[in-house]
């Protein structure tokens, strides 16, 4: 029951799964990807699948959304009925996005609005999300949901592991030399996101297998004996290799509270090329309310 009235607005760069946007009433943002042709709304007006066809012959620019699209929002949040609003958005050192949200939240007459910067993106945003939906849904009360999400925030994380350094290099994250010796070595480079929500690499193995399981053992790492914790996965056009990595996943991590798996959205994408992986976990500390 949502008693309180409360929303959750997020942007596409949290790949929530369609039917839980649908579910909980999330509202999003998207992003926009730019090619020569023009802009397109990630998730709206251009899906994964054609980005990567596109990326064969043409590296897109990505940015925020505008600010009409922002307040075209809270509108219709505002006009559904709702009187408070959770914003959970992509590291802000990623994208001015969550800034954005963030002023044109606080300008918005009828609503009541807080802010959250993820200092994550896709699988780390999406579970923060989707656990404020579930603490809604249980009925915790605006001041109970405002004191733990800072605190979920920070003991959730998310990993990927990218097939090619190829697009990464011409999207200018990595240099050409990095890019080229890696293919050659097959390796393949596991990411994360700092503590400030940078983008950084925390592991290098060589081979596909063996970095599937290697970026299990990692998230594995993050959860200690005992707790309750949320887990996700995401790929980028690669549902068998979704399939092995669930497996292993399940097999690893056997007591997870929820499992969720998500495509990668356009945005993402476009940095990394297809074939994407990804882990996310996220412990449920009793004291998150304390």
């Amino acid at each position: 029951m949502n008693q309180q009235k409360i929303a959750i607005l997020t942007d596409s760069c949290a790949d929530v799964p369609a039917h839980l946007l649908k579910k909980y009433d999330i509202h999003v943002v998207p992003l926009k990807l730019i090619f020569r042709d023009g802009e397109y709304a990630d998730g709206v007006e251009i899906q994964a699948s054609e980005v990567y066809a596109r990326l064969k012959t043409e590296i897109p620019k990505t940015t925020l959304p505008d600010g009409a699209t922002v307040e075209a929002a809270f509108a219709r949040i505002r006009a559904a009925g709702y009187t408070k609003v959770l914003a959970i958005n992509l590291a802000g050192v990623l994208s001015g996005t969550y800034n954005m949200v963030r002023v044109i939240g606080e300008q918005t007459v009828g609503l009541e609005v807080a802010s959250f910067d993820t200092c994550s993106g896709s699988l780390g945003t999406g579970l923060t999300v989707l656990q404020a939906a579930h603490w809604i849904e249980e009925g915790r009360s605006w001041p109970e949901i405002l004191r733990a999400l800072p605190r979920l925030i920070r003991r959730t994380w998310a990993m990927f592991c990218v097939d090619t350094l190829e697009y990464l290099q011409k999207g200018g994250r990595i240099g050409k030399a990095t890019a080229v010796a890696g293919t050659l070595l097959q390796i393949k480079p596991i990411l994360s996101f700092a503590q400030d929500g940078e983008l950084i690499n925390v592991a290098k193995v060589r081979g596909r297998k063996q970095a599937m399981e290697k970026l299990v053992h990692l998230i594995a790492q993050k959860i200690p004996r005992g707790v309750r914790f949320n887990l996700a996965l995401a790929h980028g056009n690669s549902p068998d290799e979704l399939k092995e990595l669930r497996a292993l996943v399940q097999k690893t991590m056997p007591d997870y509270e929820n499992l969720v798996e998500a495509d990668i959205g356009s945005t993402l994408g476009a940095y990394t090329g297809p074939h994407l992986l990804g882990v996310g976990a996220q412990i449920l500390d009793d004291d998150l309310f304390a």
